[in-house]
């Protein structure tokens, strides 16, 4: 079984702790256009892609996953190391020895004995922009907003995302591998900034649209403010046809336990139509519920895969019938 996952922030590498303990072959494709903290100095500095989510991506399929994170996720505390992750490092120094930036993301997973691959989706150098509206303003007014670490600061309502440069080139390999897929799985993730940008690439998403493989996107479980404050399950979807295009992905995959104490914070559905097939599970974890829980996220992917035969992609199953597996 082949599963590519898309995506990039925490979410993806929680995604990939949890796939990594099935048999699948994984490839995990990754967003570039992070510009803040340790990765957006080293971007700024060095003119390196930014290394954070490869990381954090690295050290989630790592052999010894307990034991690297903590090297990999180390942060300097002070002098003129002072917030730079040690991974990082380790990839800005493999990118000059190996001579690039994907050669890099290679050699260290080989030498930690990942369970996957990790590539980007485009070698790129990109910035996140956003439109948002000004709402102090005008309803009507549209501010534009530079750089993936600020989209989420402006404390206003996205309207739209996109990339600058506009078209960039789709890393091949990250091609070939959504063509090659049996499962193909979109988020969780921070939506505007770590999810959208990865289908804002032309050939990424055309690729997606041509795979013959099972397409799911994974919701978020908790709203995230200033990116999706207040938004739904068919609105996390809705945003995602609005920017990206429609037909990407077949079905939505979201939790269904609310906890009472952060009731008011989590992403449920209003019951409204939607032209994907909406699957529930709990995929909470219980001492953080506003993120997944990597055991339940990979077995409940793993089940659904039991649950839906492989198919074209133009065959959907309605959501009927997946709550008739008690929505696995």
């Amino acid at each position: 079984m082949r599963i590519v996952a898309i995506g990039g922030g925490t979410g993806l590498s929680v995604l990939l702790s949890g796939l990594k303990r099935s048999d699948a072959e994984i490839t995990a494709v990754v967003t570039v256009g992070d510009d803040g903290g340790s990765s957006g100095r080293l971007r700024q500095e060095l003119g390196l892609l930014p290394p954070g989510d490869f990381r954090s991506c690295i050290a989630a399929l790592a052999d010894d996953e307990s034991l690297m994170s903590q090297v990999l996720q180390y942060r300097f505390g002070d002098g003129s190391l002072a917030d730079h992750a040690l991974g990082n490092l380790l990839l800005a120094a493999l990118e000059r020895i190996t001579g690039s930036f994907e050669n890099a993301v290679l050699e260290l997973g080989r030498v930690l004995s990942i369970r996957g691959s990790i590539m980007p989706s485009t070698l790129e150098s990109v910035t996140v922009c956003a439109e948002v509206v000004d709402e102090r303003a005008s309803p009507d007014r549209v501010v534009l907003v530079r750089g993936e670490s600020k989209v989420g600061l402006s404390g206003r309502a996205i309207r739209r995302v996109f990339l600058e440069p506009g078209s960039p080139p789709a890393f091949p390999g990250a091609v070939a591998a959504i063509l090659r897929a049996d499962l193909l799985v979109l988020g969780p993730g921070s939506l505007y900034t770590s999810v959208l940008p990865n289908l804002l690439v032309p050939g990424l998403r055309d690729a997606v649209l041509s795979s013959r493989a099972i397409k799911v996107y994974v919701c978020n479980v908790a709203h995230q403010p200033g990116e999706t404050g207040g938004y739904s399950i068919e609105a996390h979807a809705q945003a995602i046809e609005d920017n990206a295009g429609p037909g990407l992905f077949q079905y939505v995959l979201a939790n269904r336990t609310w906890p009472e104490q952060v009731y008011e914070s989590c992403v449920r559905p209003e019951g409204r139509p939607m032209s994907y097939a909406l699957v529930l599970a709990d995929l909470i974890d219980e001492q953080r519920p506003w993120r997944h829980d990597a055991a339940k996220l990979g077995s409940a992917l793993m089940k659904f895969l039991e649950a839906v035969p492989s198919r074209p992609a133009e065959q959907r199953c309605s959501e009927q019938q997946l709550q008739g597996r008690d929505h696995i």
